[in-house]
């Protein structure tokens, strides 16, 4: 696990670009600082420093993530974290066992790029393949608290098209309609915007229904495939 950390670190500090950096941070309004790393080169060096350093089990692939996330001193560090939560070589380990890991990134990581990788391209997966166990998270999620958490209760079905869950959808939009939080305004009408491509009647049925229950931005946003 050392030599993968420490090939993600020194890597992303070789390609670096100080002016991109102070760039990026503004445009993210992070405080943590960037590399100045393209997403695609962080992408192509995870690629091959995961081919080349294979993590022994599930726990140890775990405290890779957690390390590589929690010890982060630049934005990419924590970029390259979510993307070794869905390296290939990893798959058999996506299943709710790992739902505590993706809501400790959705909660600690608190951001729009953090939390949208995580809810849709890991948190999405997980529940169509095991609705059971992962639905009743979210259901829970939808209610509480933490904005980030409510966000992704509504969007990680984006993507599932034919197989959505309407039921849960439907939970999960009904106790956020009236909230203030803009990231959860926008996750409302991006719900539905997408789920619009598959079956545009539902969401007009569903904008008749609750439309004047919602915000005007996640009525436009619902609306822009109608």
């Amino acid at each position: 696990m050392q030599e993968l950390l420490s090939a993600v670190r020194t890597g992303l500090a070789a390609v670096g670009d100080p002016q991109r950096a102070a760039g990026q941070q503004r445009y993210m309004k992070s405080a943590m600082p960037y590399r100045g790393v393209r997403m695609p080169d962080v992408q192509r060096l995870c690629r091959t420093v995961y081919a080349e350093h294979r993590l022994p089990d599930r726990a140890g692939w775990e405290a890779a993530v957690r390390t590589l996330w929690d010890e982060a001193a630049f934005r990419e560090e924590r970029y390259a974290a979510i993307a070794l939560t869905g390296h290939r070589a990893y798959a058999s380990y996506q299943d709710p066992g790992t739902l505590p890991l993706y809501e400790h990134l959705i909660v600690s990581g608190a951001w729009w790029d953090y939390v949208d990788e995580v809810a849709i391209r890991r948190v999405g997966p997980m529940l169509r393949s095991d609705s059971a166990d992962v639905a009743p998270t979210l259901r829970q999620w939808a209610t509480d608290d933490d904005i980030w958490r409510r966000r992704t209760s509504i969007i990680a079905q984006v993507g599932s098209k034919a197989d959505t869950d309407l039921d849960l959808l439907t939970d999960c939009l009904s106790p956020n309609l009236g909230h203030r939080e803009f990231f959860v305004r926008k996750a409302i009408g991006w719900s539905l915007r997408e789920y619009a491509k598959t079956d545009p009647d539902w969401v007009r049925r569903y904008l008749a229904d609750h439309g004047d229950q919602m915000s005007g931005l996640s009525r436009r946003e619902a609306s822009k495939q109608l």
